[in-house]
Order: C-alpha cells, then structure tokens, then sequence
C-alpha cells in the first residue's frame, strides 16, 4: 500500500521551472558552442568561461529539478552547489568585466536572472525538504 500525498502547486511548479530552465540553457548555450559561425557571430563578445559553465550547468539544471519533482534527499543540495557555483562565476565574470574584458551586457542580465532564479529555487528546496519524510 502506498501513501499518496497532496502536492502543492509549487511543489509542481519548481522543479518544472528547473528542468525547462535547464533545457532551454543547454539549447542556447549548445548553440554557440557548438553551432556554426553565424550562431557565434550573433553571441557577440561572450566570455568563453562564462558560456561552458552555464551549458554545463544546464545539465546539473535538468537533474536537480528531476531530483526535486521526485523529492530527492540530495536535490536540495544540489540546488545550494548550482547556486554557489553561479553565484562564484558571476563574480569572476565581474572581476573579468573590470580587469577591461569584452563582454555583452545581455550576460549581466543573464547571470543576475540565474542567480535569482537558483537563489529562489534553493531557499524552496530547503525549506520544504521536512516535509519530503526524509532527512537531508
């Protein structure tokens, strides 16, 4: 016999925009990694580093909201290393910006909108992890 619980709308939402969130990094950064000449050109001046983590990131993205759907022990976890992780790139990004690298102004943005994005899914994932009936 199982115990079939009540989920939130949140509790539904979350990981949903995880996972989207990550498919749609790994398709935009995979693009300029890996596309033709044009897709670069269009990218502008991005900052390599900064490209290669978040595609990669993207992956991690796709786990931890697949790992918070099913109420994984260890997803609420992975979601404080996506955000310190992010929150440590976005500050070499900026030591790049003001050592007088090239960049676009698009990836300031974008790097402040992950943060926020993992900061808020983060702070979900550990508050509700007592209510999962697992210790993390």
């Amino acid at each position: 016999m199982t115990i079939q619980t009540r989920r939130s709308i949140l509790d539904m939402a979350i990981p949903l925009i995880a996972i989207g969130f990550g498919i749609l990094t790994i398709k935009a950064g995979g693009t300029v990694l890996f596309g033709d000449n044009t897709a670069r050109l269009a990218a502008g001046d991005y900052v390599p580093f900064v490209l290669w983590f978040n595609f990669l990131a993207g992956f991690a993205y796709v786990i931890t909201g697949v790992g918070l759907w099913m109420q994984a022990p260890w997803s609420p976890w992975l979601s404080i290393a996506i955000t310190l992780s992010t929150l440590l790139v976005f500050i070499a990004f900026g030591v790049h910006v003001l050592s007088g690298g090239s960049f676009e102004q698009r990836t300031v943005f974008a790097m402040s909108l992950r943060s926020v994005i993992w900061i808020a899914i983060t702070v979900f994932a550990w508050f509700r992890r007592p209510k999962w009936g697992r210790q993390c």
